[in-house]
């Protein structure tokens, strides 16, 4: 399979008959955004699953310090795993390599449908498309997801964190993944990655939300925050599972969200 990226052809098919007024330069100005050819010098090696993560990382060059896999279930249960998004690119990656390889690879994401255009990462995917045409198919590919057997990978934030009062710090969780869990009866594991990205990502977020853009501009810089990644050490931290049991009607699906939020930021 080829499974190199190619920016230009993804931006054109998205842009349907809109993309004969897309510029080449300007498609090529993201290529070298994104560091397309780094990029693909490392799909050409064509790695597939939870070993795409685990080369992914060390292609990069980042080392890993992960504290409490002790406090991950042996059995067969299915668990949501909910983890903070600080870097919005490299925790993804990192967090499916160590998760997959102790569940052997019995891991799915929740994930921009975008995402897909990895090859080597879509056999971990479940694509999600809450714009346009497939939007109708939202709340069927959650459900088909945790009526699942695959363990769930889930950044309930939606975006990678941002600076909030001086502070890297996830926007508000999202309450689907306690729902969801209360529904199939997961218990939910709480991760806490630790890392962040350059100031400037972080400028350019506020910016765009200070200017009310429509199009996540910040979005864009990830790739380019990956790149800058190369030869970090991060720290991944794993707390107790939390029963299903635990989210009762004592507080709202959304209340029960922050309490959880709260706890990774405290392992």
């Amino acid at each position: 399979m080829n499974s190199e990226i190619d920016i230009d052809q993804i931006i054109r098919e998205r842009a349907g008959k809109k993309a004969r007024w897309i510029p080449r330069w300007l498609t090529r100005l993201v290529e070298r955004l994104i560091h397309q050819d780094f990029i693909n010098v490392f799909l050409r090696q064509e790695h597939v699953g939870v070993d795409f993560c685990e080369k992914g990382v060390e292609y990069l060059g980042v080392t890993m310090t992960v504290e409490g896999l002790e406090n991950l279930p042996s059995d067969d249960r299915p668990c949501t795993f909910v983890s903070n998004h600080p870097l919005g690119a490299i925790d993804g990656v990192a967090l499916g390599g160590i998760i997959g390889r102790y569940y052997d690879g019995n891991v799915k994401y929740l994930v921009n449908d975008l995402l897909m255009n990895l090859k080597g990462l879509a056999p971990l995917c479940i694509p999600i498309n809450k714009l346009g045409s497939q939007a109708r198919n939202f709340p069927q590919q959650v459900n088909e997801a945790f009526h699942s057997d695959n363990h769930i990978i889930m950044f309930p934030a939606g975006l990678c964190s941002r600076l909030i009062d001086g502070k890297v710090h996830d926007i508000p969780w999202r309450k689907t993944f306690i729902s969801k869990s209360i529904e199939t009866q997961r218990d939910v594991i709480p991760v806490h990655f630790i890392g962040e990205n350059s100031p400037r990502f972080y400028r350019v977020a506020r910016w765009c939300k200070r200017l009310g853009l429509k199009f996540n501009l910040a979005m864009l810089l990830l790739p380019d925050e990956m790149y800058r990644s190369r030869g970090n050490h991060y720290t991944v931290r794993f707390g107790h599972p939390i029963p299903y049991q635990t989210f009762d009607h004592s507080r709202t699906a959304a209340q029960w969200a922050q309490w959880v939020e709260d706890e990774v930021y405290r392992i």
